[in-house]
């Protein structure tokens, strides 16, 4: 199977990246099922990029539909040791705007119907998830926006709230995240972290600020062909990120502790681990349990 150490997600508007050379289209089948699509597997900045539609090309998963658990999974047995997702939100805050780039460095739950863990069935671990972004990824990609994308605002840090979906906020919810400090809202990324922890990939978010949530006084006056436009801005400027990105991250080490979330979380007794257990995490857990 093709390999590749940097893996991306793409969001609402980001389905594909041109800039990607060599590419093959590689199905990934996972014990947790297929994955959102098929990986456009190629080169860019001369290292091997697995991209992945987060909702499908053509845009034909509902965020409570992803398979979140087959989509990391797939990244782990590719190779992937980095994840940069790309992903539309809203804004909670008025100095966030659209077409802002925000890299979060919080995650709040508010999502009901999703698993969220590789784990169970058997075999029980705790990963820390006290900060679940990568921080040293989060910094790489924040420092290559504000170098190569200067006509546009980058935030460092905030709360990415993820709601359940599909529907938007109520004014009420939108204006209790207000109160509670929340940055950024959005559908998806809650669950790629807590996942990508527990497969020890490094992972962080790009939001990329499509509007104001219902909270603002102007709501009324966005019209579906503004969104479309941030939208299109916003892949555009997602696409300039990634290659730069890829470019710096080719040989930089991975410092962080990403890479050993898992060496002291899996509290199950390996002799209570069973056969199929092993097998179906064997991509996860291989290297701490025979």
């Amino acid at each position: 199977m093709s390999q590749a150490r940097i893996g991306v997600i793409g969001g609402s508007g980001l389905y594909e990246i041109a800039e990607l050379t060599d590419v093959e289209e590689v199905a990934v089948p996972t014990p947790f099922g297929d994955p959102s699509d098929v990986f456009h597997i190629g080169t860019l900045s001369g290292i091997r990029v697995a991209f992945l539609p987060r909702h499908g090309r053509g845009h034909t998963l509902l965020p409570t539909e992803i398979p979140f658990r087959a989509n990391i999974y797939a990244m782990k047995l590719l190779g992937v040791e980095r994840i940069i997702s790309a992903s539309a939100v809203g804004s909670l805050q008025e100095k966030l705007k659209p077409t802002d780039i925000v890299f979060p460095d919080q995650f709040f739950d508010r999502t009901r119907q999703r698993p969220s863990t590789f784990f169970g069935g058997g075999i029980a671990a705790h990963v820390s998830f006290a900060d679940p972004i990568c921080a040293d990824l989060a910094s790489a990609l924040e420092q290559v926006a504000r170098a190569g994308l200067q006509e546009i605002d980058v935030h460092h840090g905030g709360t990415y709230i993820c709601m359940e979906g599909p529907a938007f906020s109520t004014k009420a919810e939108s204006e209790t995240y207000r109160s509670m400090g929340m940055s950024v809202i959005g559908m998806t990324n809650l669950q790629e972290a807590k996942l990508a922890r527990e497969a020890e990939i490094c992972y962080a978010t790009m939001a990329l600020v499509t509007d104001y949530d219902c909270w603002h006084p102007d709501h009324d006056s966005v019209t579906v062909e503004m969104i479309i436009d941030y939208l299109n801005r916003n892949a555009e400027n997602a696409r300039k990120l990634v290659a730069m990105a890829v470019a710096q991250l080719a040989d930089q080490p991975r410092n962080c502790k990403c890479g050993d979330s898992l060496r002291h979380a899996i509290i199950t007794s390996p002799e209570r681990i069973s056969p199929e257990a092993k097998v179906r995490l064997k991509a996860i857990i291989g290297k701490y349990v025979s």
